[in-house]
C-alpha cells in the first residue's frame, strides 16, 4: 500500500487579525483566514481575477507568534496540512469546515513597509492612543539588518 500525503503551501494575505485562545490544558491556538488571488483569461478572452478565502489554524508557540506579529492585510507564507472538522450547530444541522493546520509561517513583508491599518494606527497613536488599545493592532518585529540580498551573494 502506498503513503498519501496531505500537504497545503499558501501565500497570500490575512483576511482579519489573528483570534489567540487557550484549551482547557492551556495549551495556545490561533486562527486567522488567508485570500490568495489568481488572474486568468475566460473563454470570451477578458481577463478575469478570482479570490480564494482559507481558514487557518496554529498551535502551540507557532500560535503565539503569529497572534504576536501578523494582522489583517499582511502577505504570509504557511505550509501545513488539511483538516476538516464536522460538528452540530445549536440549530442542529450538522456543519463542517476545511482548515489548513500550519507547521511554518513566514512574514513576507519587507520590514518597513506599511498596510493602511498600520498607517492608521501611527496616525491614531500619534494623537495619544497606544497599541494596545487600537483593537488588537501589532507592532512589527524589529528590523535587525535592512541590508538587501542580491541573488549573487546566495551560495547555491
Amino acid at each position: 500500500m502506498a503513503g498519501s500525503l496531505n500537504k497545503a503551501t499558501l501565500i497570500g494575505n490575512l483576511t482579519r487579525d489573528p483570534e489567540l485562545r487557550k484549551t482547557p490544558a492551556g495549551q495556545s491556538v490561533t486562527s486567522f483566514g488567508i485570500a490568495t488571488n489568481r488572474s486568468y483569461t475566460g473563454a470570451d478572452g477578458v481577463k478575469k481575477e478570482q479570490a480564494d478565502f482559507h481558514n487557518v489554524v496554529a498551535w502551540g508557540k507557532l500560535a503565539e507568534i503569529c497572534a504576536q506579529y501578523l494582522f489583517k492585510g499582511k502577505k504570509v507564507y504557511v505550509d501545513g496540512r488539511l483538516q476538516t472538522r464536522d460538528w452540530e450547530g445549536q440549530d442542529g444541522v450538522k456543519k463542517n469546515r476545511t482548515e489548513i493546520i500550519i507547521e511554518n509561517m513566514i512574514m513576507l513583508d519587507k520590514p518597513g513597509t506599511q498596510t493602511a491599518g498600520q498607517a492608521l494606527a501611527g496616525q491614531v497613536a500619534g494623537a495619544g492612543a497606544t497599541a494596545d488599545n487600537l483593537g488588537g493592532l501589532k507592532d512589527e518585529p524589529p528590523v535587525v539588518n535592512e541590508e538587501e540580498i542580491k541573488l549573487e551573494d546566495i551560495p547555491f
